[in-house]
């Protein structure tokens, strides 16, 4: 059996070989605007989209790689009863800092695994962020430090880069901010005997 991030994020890429996990990485096909559009009109609670989405890309992997363990992850930003996805250029960056400005946002992360096609386990972690006061003249000058990396992230920051700065107040786990639940992915793993107890 083989570990598979079912996921061309750098970021997860990057936690779980710091971590010291043993994996490949094969990226789902999947449209999440296609899958979650039913979803947001019925209005779903962000957590229940996140791991729909999560499933929706394990299952696409795993129902490709017979008897493979497959990790698939999510991540939902709400906010105000919204639910923001990755802006989509620096204009909508800009105007989502300025939104989110003295105030707190959540970020839902979804973590799913999945063989032979089928989930067998789902969890989802939720983190509060509360952004600090930020001036128009802030925001455009941390948009120009960052550039386009601001536009790989439902919240247009990186906390483990300079993203931090936006911040007064944080409640909640630092990989579910990153976007991949650790603690409770490894102790699934370890239940299931791919990582020592």
């Amino acid at each position: 059996m083989t570990l598979v991030l079912a996921s061309g994020s750098k970021i997860r890429g990057e936690l779980l070989k710091n971590a010291g996990l043993d994996f490949e990485v094969d990226p789902a096909d999947v449209d999440e605007r296609a899958v979650e559009a039913p979803l947001v009109e019925a209005g779903f609670p962000p957590e229940d989209l996140a791991t729909v989405l999560a499933e929706a890309k394990a299952n696409d992997v795993s129902g490709r790689r017979s008897g493979d363990l497959v990790i698939g992850a999510d991540q939902i930003l709400a906010f105000e009863g919204e639910r923001h996805t990755k802006p989509d250029d620096m204009e909508a960056a800009r105007r989502q800092l300025l939104r989110f400005s003295g105030k707190t946002h959540e970020l839902l992360s979804a973590v799913v695994l999945s063989r032979n096609g089928s989930a067998i386990w789902r969890h989802v972690s939720t983190a509060r962020l509360t952004m600090r006061e930020l001036t128009p003249a802030y925001i455009g000058k941390y948009l120009a430090d960052v550039g386009e990396t601001a536009l790989s992230s439902v919240g247009a920051y990186q906390l483990e880069g300079p993203g931090v700065q936006l911040f007064d107040k944080i409640d909640g786990d630092y990989f579910t901010i990153l976007g991949l639940p650790l603690l409770p992915l490894f102790e699934e793993l370890r239940r299931q005997k791919v990582l020592d107890t």
